[in-house]
């Protein structure tokens, strides 16, 4: 048999017969992509560079607000505070019942905002019914909106200008870095439009020079567009949307999904074992994208702070009027 899988057969009369053998490709099993072990490298970083900072007089600060008692979202808080302390961030828990007026959180986050204390802003998701997300998130100042949520801010990553990252794409954009794989060329295809993961994911790949398709509930077909990805990013919060005979060999998958499967197990948007099989490299869930958001908020704080001080920094600008000589008065 040849390289391209013809086999030469005799035949009766001294001729050969040349017959095409489909030729199966060894079982492959995925690299996993270590989020925690990348989560800890990065915290490692930044602990250095905030001690560095405090040491320069300019302690990172990180605000975190949060309205009512959904469990989930009291669990999340926590974690984000532990993990400022860790890294030697200063922290501010703000806890309001349900029913604070929608004006009084406003008045809130103004303050936080006026604060030089405080470097990022986070309001944490869902708030209760009455009061409107966007109203919140738009009231958080541009340098401190460390989640990236803000209209602003989306606008400064659709232009390619200096901003905060949502934290959930910025993580995985730094496990595919993780491959050694350069995206410039790369087919990437991102399954789900959201604004939070979606659509900032598939800006950031084309930033890589990456050609990126957005794929979502309307799109027909779905493996059809996914077979030809060299990398697929699946974010639609809906178990096996991405199965192993919807993958190219040698892809890298993404899994951002967090559900529960019919034993109740953490599980992504990816069927983890028949991708496994097909893939190059994969993240787990739990263990992938999951560490990396948190740490990511972490960086976007950092990143605020080292701003603020580099401004703080800079020497006035030369008086444009005339300045008095000595003995000229």
């Amino acid at each position: 048999m040849n390289a391209n899988g013809c086999q030469r057969r005799a035949i009766p009369g001294g001729a050969y017969n040349f017959v095409f053998v489909q030729q199966t490709s060894p079982a492959m099993s995925a690299q996993l992509i270590d989020g925690v072990k990348l989560s800890h490298q990065l915290r490692a970083d930044i602990a250095v560079r905030a001690a560095a900072l405090t040491e320069a007089g300019t302690r990172p600060g990180l605000a975190v607000v949060i309205v009512g008692d959904d469990p989930a979202s009291h669990v999340y808080v926590r974690n984000k505070v532990k993990a400022c302390g860790e890294v030697g961030f200063h922290s501010v828990l703000e806890k309001y019942e349900a029913d604070l007026p929608e004006q009084a959180l406003l008045e809130r986050i103004a303050a936080l905002n006026a604060d030089p204390a405080i470097h990022g802003i986070l309001v944490q998701m869902p708030l209760p019914k009455h009061i409107d997300p966007s109203k919140v998130i738009e009231a958080i100042a541009t340098t401190k909106d460390v989640d990236g949520y803000s209209v602003l801010s989306a606008g400064e990553l659709v232009a390619n200008l200096p901003g905060f990252r949502p934290c959930t794409p910025y993580g995985c954009m730094k496990l595919i870095e993780t491959t050694g794989v350069d995206l410039r060329g790369k087919h990437a295809v991102v399954i789900g439009r959201s604004n939070t993961v979606g659509k900032p994911m598939a800006l950031l790949l084309l930033q890589q020079n990456a050609t990126v398709t957005i794929c979502h509930s309307g799109t027909p077909d779905l493996a059809y567009h996914t077979r030809q990805a060299d990398i697929v990013v699946a974010a639609v919060g809906r178990r096996n949307t991405l199965t192993g005979d919807m993958v190219k060999p040698g892809a890298i998958v993404i899994d951002v999904g967090i559900n529960r499967n019919d034993e109740g197990k953490l599980c992504g948007d990816v069927d983890f074992d028949s991708v496994k099989e097909v893939a190059s490299h994969i993240t787990p869930v739990p263990g992938g994208v999951g560490p990396m958001t948190i740490t990511m908020l972490l960086m976007n704080t950092l990143e605020s702070a080292e701003r603020r001080l580099a401004k703080n920094q800079e020497k006035p600008a030369p008086d444009a009027g005339m300045v008095p000589q000595p003995g000229l008065a």
